[in-house]
């Protein structure tokens, strides 16, 4: 018997089928199977490239059976700093279903774990965002957050690009990080920093931070205080205390994000508490994400 020819979703046949509105409760379904252990996932095996960035393989089986190939290259500037590949097979019988571009899924589904977060985490009322980097995690932070809090003022800063992204998306540039960040109610930190860029004595009062970067276990992007003075959420223990340097460092997570879309773990528990939210991303992410994709292509 021949096997069926394996079909290749490009990035443009992905965007087609993605939207944000779908993803974030399918972000928050996964999270839940993966905290209450209806996922099979390793943490990710990662494989330095030189000096220049890292190649990681990115099994799991969650219902849907697949794995992503992603390059990751912070020191990229004319092309973005990370390359994906994912592959869906079929559980039944193990034949390859289709191979995708994963580029802008990894962009999408970090941005929508991250507003499942918000919308858990961050206080009801909150109203002004900041967000710290310029790339195109900004930017996908920017839509997913205001799926789940209508905000009135957000400020954006970046040592680069501030200016060009607050022109194109219609918000204020900060001169300084500081300035991003103070008195802001939910934070973003989406910078491909080595060293702390965000410092704990500027948060207020009630905040909430996603901060989706430094997933090597010897980078940071946020400093002791922030991270001590947060109550502390992960996507997964088992990646987040192998690969965070925040986690490592300075942090004992108090849940997975998981285990609150559930209900089995409390999210914020007063209006002054700060909350975090420190994501290293994991693959059960991209296999329902892929899934979603694959079957909306197919008319499901």
């Amino acid at each position: 018997m021949t096997a069926a020819p394996v079909r290749f979703l490009d990035e443009r046949e992905v965007r087609r089928h993605l939207r944000m509105a779908d993803l974030v409760p399918a972000m928050a379904r996964a999270l839940a199977d993966l905290s209450g252990g209806r996922v099979q996932q390793p943490v990710r095996t990662m494989l330095p490239v030189e000096s220049r960035g890292f190649f990681a393989a990115m099994p799991a089986y969650a219902g849907a059976l697949g794995a992503k190939l992603v390059t990751f290259f912070p020191v990229n500037r004319d092309v973005p700093t990370h390359h994906a590949l994912i592959v869906l097979f079929r559980p039944e019988t193990g034949e390859p279903l289709v191979v995708m571009d994963g580029r802008l899924i990894t962009e999408m589904r970090t941005a929508a774990a991250s507003a499942v977060a918000t919308d858990l985490l961050a206080r009801r009322d909150a109203a002004v965002l900041g967000i710290l980097g310029s790339g195109v995690q900004a930017g996908s932070h920017l839509e997913a957050l205001r799926l789940v809090r209508t905000f009135r003022e957000v400020r954006v800063w970046s040592p680069r690009a501030a200016g060009a992204f607050a022109a194109r998306y219609g918000v204020h540039a900060a001169a300084t990080a500081e300035d991003a960040v103070r008195g802001a109610d939910v934070i973003v930190v989406a910078t491909s920093a080595t060293t702390p860029v965000l410092h704990g004595a500027w948060l207020a009062p009630g905040a909430h931070v996603n901060a989706v970067g430094a997933c090597r276990p010897d980078w940071r992007e946020l400093d002791d205080d922030a991270v001590r003075r947060a109550r502390l959420y992960v996507d997964s223990r088992a990646a987040a205390t192998k690969e965070a340097g925040d986690v490592i460092a300075a942090g004992e997570p108090f849940a997975e994000l998981g285990e609150v879309v559930a209900g089995t773990r409390p999210g914020r528990q007063s209006a002054d508490e700060i909350t975090l939210f420190k994501s290293v991303g994991v693959a059960v992410e991209d296999v329902v994400s892929a899934e979603l994709v694959y079957r909306r292509s197919r008319g499901g």
